[in-house]
C-alpha cells in the first residue's frame, strides 16, 4: 500500500468510529483536505484491494482487512508517540506530526521490538488506547469533564482535542494526564468551571472542560 492509501484507511476508521458505520465521501474529503472526486478515485483503488465496501450514495465502510490495516497504522503511530515523549523528550504537542511520518514504516519486527522496549504501553501520550499487534485494544471508560456534576473527583486520562494549540494551553496551565482534578464550581452564566488540579485551583472554560477526559471510581 502507498502512504496515501494508509492515510485514507486510517481516516475512514476514525470517521466511522472504528465500527461498520457508513462514511460519506464528502466527510473523507474534508478530513483529507481534498476534492470529493479525488476521494472517489482513491475509494475505487481501495475497493479493488478489498479494503473497503463502497456503494454510491450510501458511503464507505471498511472491510475486516481494511479495519486491521487501519489498526496497524494507528498502533505504529501511537507507539512512536510514546517513544518520542518518553525516550526523546518531545512535548505532547510536538509528537503527532513526527508520528504521522513514522507510522508508515513497514517493518513489523521493528514495531514489535519498539512495543517491547517501551514495556507494552496501553495508551499513548494523549490517553488514546494502543492496539496490540493483533488489532485488539480496550477502550477505557471515561467521560468529558463538563459531563460530571460538581464535587466530582477524578483522574485526567485523555484529551478529545489533540491540536497543538490546545496541548500548549494545557502545558502552560500545568494540566497533564494523571492529574487529580476536582470540580468545585460551575458558573451558570458562561458554563466555566472552577477546578482543583492536585493542590491548586484554576478556572477553565466550558470549551476546555469539553475536551478533557476524566475517569472516576464510578466509571472505572
Amino acid at each position: 500500500m502507498t502512504f496515501s492509501e494508509e492515510d485514507y484507511i486510517k481516516a475512514i476508521y476514525h470517521l466511522g468510529k472504528g465500527a461498520h458505520k457508513n462514511v460519506s465521501t464528502n466527510a473523507i474529503a474534508k478530513q483529507m483536505m481534498t476534492k470529493p472526486s479525488s476521494v472517489t478515485d482513491m475509494i475505487k483503488k481501495l475497493s479493488e484491494k478489498h479494503l473497503v465496501h463502497y456503494k454510491k450514495y450510501q458511503g464507505v465502510t471498511l472491510t475486516n482487512s481494511g479495519r486491521l490495516t487501519a489498526l496497524s497504522v494507528i498502533r505504529k503511530h501511537r507507539l512512536w508517540e510514546v517513544f518520542l515523549v518518553e525516550k526523546l523528550d518531545f512535548s505532547w504537542d510536538e509528537v503527532h506530526e513526527v508520528a504521522e511520518q513514522l507510522e508508515h514504516i513497514r517493518s513489523e519486527k521493528l514495531i514489535n521490538k519498539l512495543d517491547k522496549h517501551l514495556g507494552f504501553p496501553k495508551i499513548d501520550p494523549h490517553g488514546d488506547p494502543i492496539p496490540s499487534k493483533d488489532g485488539i485494544f480496550v477502550e477505557s471508560s471515561k467521560k468529558l469533564l463538563n459531563e460530571f456534576p460538581i464535587n466530582t473527583r477524578g483522574i485526567c486520562v485523555g484529551v478529545k482535542d489533540s491540536s497543538t494549540s490546545f496541548l500548549k494551553f494545557l502545558d502552560k496551565n500545568k494540566i497533564a494526564l494523571g492529574n487529580t482534578i476536582t470540580i468545585l464550581e460551575k458558573e451558570e452564566f458562561d458554563g466555566s468551571f472552577l477546578v482543583k488540579i492536585e493542590e491548586r485551583e484554576i478556572y477553565i472554560s466550558n470549551e476546555i472542560a469539553a475536551n478533557l477526559y476524566l475517569k472516576t471510581n464510578d466509571n472505572l
